[in-house]
């Protein structure tokens, strides 16, 4: 029983303290709230200051006739303030806690309100041609330009990029970008067959010489190794001699064999026409074609390409060089003076400066940002409006009353203020009037 009540009373408590604050938690909301009760505070004086007045001259107006002026003047103060209190305490609860019909509005049309809301702002703010005059207003590539170009601004976006990167890189789990990488690559590079586009590819080769390079480069180091290294060509030329050829003849074959492959090397080098280039060229050609043309060449190279890729010792290069990426990227994107930072700063410092400076570049930016947020806005516009809507359905009706009073509760207490002043004014005048017009007509 006694922890039965203590709970109650702690409900008690937080109910009547939720009742006072409103819901408040940030110190503006608690600035408001103090200005809401201030406000409140001056609307009930003015009714009091109406029902003291009303009193004091209704209990002397026998006596001074004159106060029937001031009675009538009061009496309509208090008429306009009750009111005015009773069409403003209406809005958000129901007055003195009665269920009159019509009153504790934004509790009992919060999802109504909520719709409204959302069907204003999709038709009056994200509208198309709101949107593209608020756009066309702003240039944000100029801004941009001119907000990176200092280097504390570079240094702090440079910051974030590298933040992101940390993140991401710290959020991703290494098996499932291995697996995505895989994925990518068997689709676009292993699943396709290579026979036609390594053709294609062999033919543009051929046709555009670019073997002959090639071929420079391996006649000249061919060359080179058989100046340098004459005794590892001997040897290998006299491996495949007889054994009974004496030696003197196996000197005299491996200086000539030497001398032979010198010239050969060197004559390929020097004359483009020379046979050995022109067979390699037909080679290449021949391959080219048959590569795009022979069904057993094509198999033989998915075969190949196949057995590569599915190689587990491929596999495991591929897994060892992610990882070594991995850790190299974290140390650099951890480190603030790491190379990659260094440049990532300077980079987007040298893109704000050309930005700031090229109006072209801008106007390209600006177009395409442009572009992009209408076409989001025109697709979207439905459902950022119902985030809106939806967000006030599932606001607490009291809770929701609550907020919207914290917002405007004290500008609609002029509306009380005003109705005390006003019923004043009125009552004076239908006082006056009837006392001076329509009495002496009567008499």
């Amino acid at each position: 029983m006694i922890r039965g009540s203590a709970e109650r009373g702690i409900i008690i408590r937080v109910i009547t303290s939720r009742k006072r604050t409103l819901g408040a938690v940030t110190p503006d909301d608690f600035e408001r709230l103090a200005q809401l009760r201030k406000m409140q505070g001056i609307a009930l004086g003015l009714l009091l200051f109406m029902a003291v007045v009303f009193v004091v001259s209704f209990a002397l107006q026998q006596h001074f006739p004159w106060l029937g002026y001031v009675r009538a003047a009061a009496e309509g103060g208090m008429v306009g303030a009750l009111a005015d209190w009773f069409a403003v305490t209406a809005i958000f609860r129901h007055p003195l806690g009665l269920p009159i019909p019509h009153t504790n509005l934004i509790s009992n049309k919060k999802d109504e309100i909520g719709d409204g809301l959302g069907s204003f702002i999709e038709q009056n703010f994200l509208a198309d041609e709101v949107v593209h005059e608020k756009l066309s207003e702003i240039s944000g590539a100029r801004m941009a330009g001119d907000w990176l170009a200092q280097p504390a601004n570079a240094e702090r976006a440079a910051d974030m990029v590298a933040n992101a990167g940390l993140g991401a890189l710290t959020v991703l789990n290494d098996s499932d970008v291995q697996d995505l990488f895989e994925a990518l690559v068997r689709k676009h590079v292993v699943d396709p067959p290579w026979g036609p586009l390594t053709g294609r590819a062999l033919e543009s080769f051929v046709q555009g010489e670019h073997h002959e390079a090639l071929l420079d480069i391996a006649a000249s180091r061919l060359e080179e190794w058989l100046v340098n290294h004459p005794e590892a060509f001997d040897r290998m030329v006299s491996s495949r001699l007889p054994s009974w050829l004496p030696s003197i003849a196996q000197r005299f074959v491996d200086d000539r064999m030497h001398a032979e492959a010198v010239k050969f090397v060197q004559a390929v080098r020097d004359d483009h026409s020379h046979p050995f280039r022109i067979a390699v060229s037909e080679f290449l050609c021949d391959l080219a074609r048959d590569l795009g043309e022979k069904p057993e060449l094509q198999a033989q190279l998915e075969s190949f390409k196949h057995e590569v890729f599915d190689s587990p010792r491929i596999r495991a290069v591929a897994e060892s060089t992610w990882a070594n990426a991995r850790a190299a990227l974290v140390t650099m994107l951890e480190e603030p003076q790491s190379e990659l930072r260094t440049r990532l700063r300077a980079a987007l410092q040298d893109f704000g400066q050309r930005l700031r400076r090229d109006s072209t570049l801008q106007y390209k930016i600006d177009v395409w940002v442009m572009q992009v947020v209408e076409h989001l806005v025109r697709n979207y516009r439905h459902d950022l409006a119902r985030v809106v809507s939806d967000t006030v359905r599932r606001w607490d009706a009291r809770e929701a009353a609550e907020k919207i009073e914290l917002q405007v509760g004290k500008d609609l207490q002029f509306i009380r203020i005003n109705g005390t002043v006003v019923g004043s004014l009125a009552g004076l005048l239908i006082f006056a009037f009837a006392t001076l017009v329509i009495t002496p007509l009567v008499s």
